[in-house]
């Protein structure tokens, strides 16, 4: 930190740098946590970037469905390089030190993808339920533009929350303590104790964006399947039955554990004796989401393993001389 002789600052110290204390208080388990956390970054990179791959070569998965799970392969992608290489560096190193600016990027960058996909995944929930509730106007109703356009506002939306929320942390002022407990820069969730200027119009801001980005997609999402396990319901076949049910309760569990942690976490007051409770809820939407979302929405379907078959032929016929 850097002393300011300035006599506005009244002596104080500015910070220049924040100590993510991250899962410190576990110093038996840090190599098992770093192999831990290594595996699941690499599942979560190969099974996501896969899937992007899939949909840009495969003209077949041309289609909104896919598009929008390419965007969501996309959008875990970078969410899980913003937040797991620097915790990794901090099992590695024993400390998690990260500059102001470096923190501010990744708070914004994470927030910009967070904000991205609570609405990006209740786009998905709607073309979803226009396909099965109903599929005569589906083709009419859900078209590429359409799609285009529902995805753009998702990342457009997300953009203008991660700008908004960064630009006002930027305004404060940060003279100490400098360490945040928890193992990414989510300034958010510690900016009463590290910072000195009042921060009730940033906490008051996040709220406000939290609701507006959970509470409406949610409600919207829940709604879909309503409406999707209503029709599924008429299905005849047993089998069919069964199988639909199967993917629409896994699809919901994934969207009620990224959303149902998000609200916990920054919509239940901030205290202190929560802070663990929130840090291991954080690890929800955080590592466990970008993991599962290419086995639930993409791996296990049908048309996604033909398409990785088909994929592999023409890798076997490119690479035969």
């Amino acid at each position: 930190m850097q002393t300011m002789a300035n006599q506005d600052w009244h002596n104080q110290t500015i910070v220049v740098e924040f100590i993510l204390l991250g899962f410190g208080d576990l110093p038996k388990l840090q190599s098992l946590l770093f192999l831990l956390f290594s595996m699941t970054y690499l599942a979560t990179m190969a099974g996501n970037l896969l899937i992007v791959l899939l949909v840009i070569t495969d003209e077949q998965l041309h289609t909104p469905m896919y598009f929008f799970l390419g965007n969501l392969s996309f959008l875990e992608s970078c969410y899980s390089s913003t937040i797991l290489p620097k915790m990794l560096a901090g099992f590695l190193t024993g400390h998690g030190i990260i500059s102001v600016n470096a923190c501010f990027m990744q708070f914004f960058i994470f927030s910009c993808l967070g904000g991205a996909e609570c609405y990006l995944l209740s786009m998905m929930s709607y073309d979803r339920y226009l396909a099965i509730c109903k599929p005569l106007h589906y083709v009419f109703l859900m078209n590429g533009r359409l799609s285009f356009q529902l995805a753009a506002v998702s990342w457009i939306s997300g953009v203008l929350v991660s700008t908004t929320l960064t630009v006002k942390i930027s305004q404060l002022s940060f003279c100490g303590p400098n360490e945040i407990d928890h193992y990414f820069c989510d300034i958010s969730s510690d900016i009463r104790y590290v910072s000195c200027s009042d921060t009730h119009l940033f906490e008051l801001s996040g709220l406000i964006f939290t609701c507006v980005f959970t509470l409406p997609p949610f409600l919207l999402t829940l709604s879909s399947y309503v409406f999707i396990i209503n029709s599924v319901l008429s299905i005849h076949s047993t089998t069919g039955r069964r199988k639909a049910f199967s993917t629409c309760s896994s699809h919901l569990t994934v969207v009620a554990f990224y959303y149902g942690t998000l609200m916990l976490v920054y919509m239940v007051p901030r205290s202190k004796n929560l802070r663990d409770v929130k840090k291991v809820l954080s690890l929800f939407y955080t590592v466990l989401t970008p993991l599962v979302n290419p086995l639930i929405y993409s791996l296990r379907n049908m048309e996604m393993k033909e398409a990785m078959r088909r994929g592999c032929k023409r890798f076997m016929i490119y690479m035969t001389p």
